[in-house]
C-alpha cells in the first residue's frame, strides 16, 4: 500500500530559540520512500541533520523571533501487514542478552522501574515468560489507563499514569515499557505515524502515535498498549529508552505551539506532492 503522510507545525516566539526535532522518518524506512521527504520551514532558515546514538535522524535549527512553520509531506510504501502476534516467543535470560540491549532493561526518565518493580512481580510473576508475559502486561495497561487527550502533560511518568489511570498513547507505552523492564524483558519506546486506515471508523483527530518494542527470542517485536490489538501501517520516526530520546521537538527557550496538523492516509490517486 502507498501511504501519504506529513505534518504542518507552527511555533511562535519573542526571541530566537534553538530547536532539536525528531521529525523525519527513521532511516530503517528510507528505502520505502516513493517521494522525497524534505523538511521545509517558513521563513527559510538553515537546518542540518545528524544521527543520534539510537539511530534517529535529528534535525537542528533556530526558530527566529516571531516564529516558524515546519512542514513535510511524502509517499511511502508499506506492506500494511498487522503487527505479529508472538505468544510463543521466548524471553532471553538477562545473562544472555547482548551488551547493547541491556540499556533497555534499566530505569529511565519516564519509566521508573524502581517504583513499579513490586507491582510488576505481584501481577506478572506467575505468567509464562516471553511473548505471553508481554501480552499480559499490554492487556493490563490497556485496561488500567483511560485514554484522554486532556490529561496529557510532558512531566507524566509511567508511575503517574499507573496511579492516575488516564493518559495518552505515550503514557500507555511508558507504563508497558516499565513493567516489561521490571520483569527483565528489554523494551524500547517508539513514535511515528499511524493512521486510522485499518479501523472501521476514524477515532479522533490525527496525531503522531507511540508504541513500544519488546526484545524476545533475539529480536524486537512491536506491541501497542493503547489499542491492545495488532495494527497496520506504522511509519517509525524515532525510538529510544523513552520519550526523552524520541521527543518530536525539544526547544531551548520559550515557544508557543500554535498549529499542529498531522495526516496519514492511503495514497489512492498517486498524485505527486506539490
Amino acid at each position: 500500500m502507498l501511504i501519504r503522510a506529513g505534518y504542518d507545525i507552527a511555533f511562535t516566539t519573542t526571541q530566537p530559540v534553538p530547536l532539536l526535532a525528531n521529525l523525519s522518518i527513521h532511516p530503517s524506512r528510507n528505502r520505502d520512500l516513493r517521494t522525497a521527504q524534505r523538511i521545509m520551514t517558513t521563513p527559510d532558515v538553515p537546518i542540518y541533520d545528524y544521527v543520534d546514538a539510537f539511530g534517529n535522524i535529528c534535525t537542528r535549527l533556530t526558530i527566529p523571533t516571531g516564529g516558524i512553520t515546519i512542514s513535510t509531506g511524502f509517499v511511502i510504501e508499506d506492506s500494511f501487514e498487522p503487527d505479529p502476534v508472538v505468544p510463543q516467543a521466548r524471553q532471553v535470560p538477562v545473562e544472555k542478552l547482548p551488551d547493547e540491549i541491556l540499556v533497555y532493561l534499566l530505569g529511565s526518565r519516564y519509566c521508573e522501574t524502581d517504583r513499579l518493580s513490586e507491582i510488576a512481580w505481584s501481577l506478572f510473576g506467575g505468567t509464562t515468560p516471553g511473548g505471553a508475559r508481554v501480552q499480559a502486561i499490554v492487556t493490563y495497561v490497556h485496561e488500567r489507563i483511560r485514554f484522554d487527550y486532556q490529561t496529557a502533560r510532558p512531566t507524566k511518568t509511567a508511575w503517574d499514569a499507573h496511579e492516575e489511570r488516564e493518559g495518552v498513547c505515550r503514557d500507555f507505552a511508558h507504563l508497558a515499557i516499565a513493567l516489561c523492564r521490571c520483569m527483565n524483558i528489554p523494551a524500547r519506546y517508539c513514535t511515528g505515524y499511524m493512521g486510522d486506515m485499518d479501523l472501521p471508523a476514524i477515532v479522533g483527530d490525527m496525531d503522531f502515535s507511540a508504541w513500544f518494542d519488546a526484545y524476545l527470542d533475539g529480536q524486537w517485536y512491536t506491541f501497542d498498549a493503547r489499542h491492545n490489538r495488532p495494527r497496520r501501517g506504522r511509519i517509525l520516526m524515532a525510538r529510544g529508552r523513552d520519550a526523552t530520546d524520541a521527543a518530536l521537538t525539544n526547544s531551548f527557550g520559550p515557544v508557543v505551539l500554535t498549529r499542529f496538523q498531522v495526516y496519514t492516509d492511503e495514497d489512492r490517486l498517486g498524485l505527486p506532492l506539490s
